[in-house]
């Protein structure tokens, strides 16, 4: 892997994976929950077990004295979102909001099915919040509401005006905040803390693309919603119109400005993780081995030279802006979960100095 710490296109990149520790802090969040709420209802936050549900992920914090599942009302979308959480070992800690891909965590493509996410912070002292649910959402508030996902999507208005006051305060948090994503929600993980400059401490992009606006950009976002049974004019309007441009990422990085960033990107091309030898193909059948490495290679390597694209326009935008972020620009690998969990490691070092300075 290669780690650059970019301060602005004059400087070059730094070569030494080393500089990022001793980067200077961006500026600390300063705007609390209650003043993004809005005057919104917010969210009923319980913890444990709702009755008469099945979830298909207790099974992955049922040994962890610190993880616990708890679901929030979202009045909004009218639905109870279900969580899973990893409390910090004290109170007064920051808060890593996690958001999964595609399919929201209602599938098996998510950070607790697929990476060892609360084992990596358990001796960090923060609370980790993932939304297992959401699929094909983007994670936005959409102008139309979707059968296929369940009626309204709200997952914005639920995430930074109806969530964090509650959930925060049963956690006995601090109101130091992070937000990651990876992939789909790699989007929204730029789109939040540029919605509501000085919310959020950091925020990591993992595999993603920023811009949503331009006919290539908004195909990538189309063929992800199809999964979904849904269009993105039914999301954010036509391209053009004033939600599309709002819910641009690129359009709007000036708005990270005083946002810690970690922004990461393979190149496509097969990687560590993209062969019979990666661990988690350990017990498959060889044959179920081969068509998965297959796969990766072709469907995972072409997604993943999308988003490197993206993802060097979105760091030409921040460089042209004198934005700083921590970049990491792997030579090789493609869109998939071994180069994600990687990134819980290398955004580390970004979110531990917004977070704990």
């Amino acid at each position: 892997m290669k780690l650059l710490r970019r301060t602005a296109a004059p400087l070059a990149a730094l070569a030494i994976a080393a500089s990022t520790l001793f980067a200077p802090s961006a500026e600390a969040a300063t705007l609390t929950p209650a003043a993004v709420n809005g005057g919104v209802p917010v969210a009923t936050v319980t913890q444990g077990a709702k009755p008469g549900t099945e979830l298909h992920w207790r099974d992955k914090i049922a040994n962890n004295p610190r993880a616990v599942e708890m679901w929030a009302y979202s009045p909004s979308m009218n639905r109870d979102v279900p969580l899973a959480v990893l409390k910090a070992s004290n109170p007064g800690r920051p808060t890593i909001y996690m958001l999964n891909g595609g399919d929201g965590g209602e599938g098996a493509a998510n950070w607790l099915a697929q990476t060892d996410i609360f084992e990596f912070y358990a001796d960090k002292d923060v609370n980790v919040v993932i939304p297992m649910a959401g699929k094909f959402s983007y994670y936005t508030d959409w102008v139309q509401e979707n059968a296929n996902l369940g009626g309204k999507q709200m997952w914005e208005t639920f995430l930074v005006k109806e969530l964090p006051g509650p959930l925060e305060a049963t956690l006995q948090a601090s109101n130091k905040r992070a937000i990651a994503g990876m992939s789909m929600s790699a989007t929204t993980s730029l789109l939040l803390p540029e919605h509501y400059p000085g919310f959020y401490d950091a925020a990591a992009s993992f595999s993603g693309c920023a811009a949503t606006n331009s006919p290539m950009e908004r195909e990538f976002v189309r063929i992800t919603l199809q999964r979904g049974g849904a269009h993105p004019d039914q999301m954010w309007g036509p391209i053009g119109s004033p939600t599309a441009l709002y819910n641009d990422a690129l359009i709007n990085a000036d708005k990270l400005r005083g946002t810690a960033l970690y922004v990461s990107n393979a190149s496509g091309t097969p990687g560590v993780y993209d062969n019979l030898a990666n661990p988690r193909l350990a017990h498959a059948n060889p044959l179920v081995g081969s068509i998965t490495v297959a796969n990766v290679q072709v469907q995972g390597g072409a997604i993943e030279a999308a988003t490197n694209f993206c993802t060097h326009n979105l760091r030409a935008k921040l460089d042209s802006l004198g934005i700083p972020a921590d970049w990491n620009f792997r030579p090789s690998g493609t869109h998939s979960w071994g180069y994600w969990q990687d990134d819980l490691r290398g955004s580390w070092a970004t979110f531990n100095r917004a977070l704990n300075s």
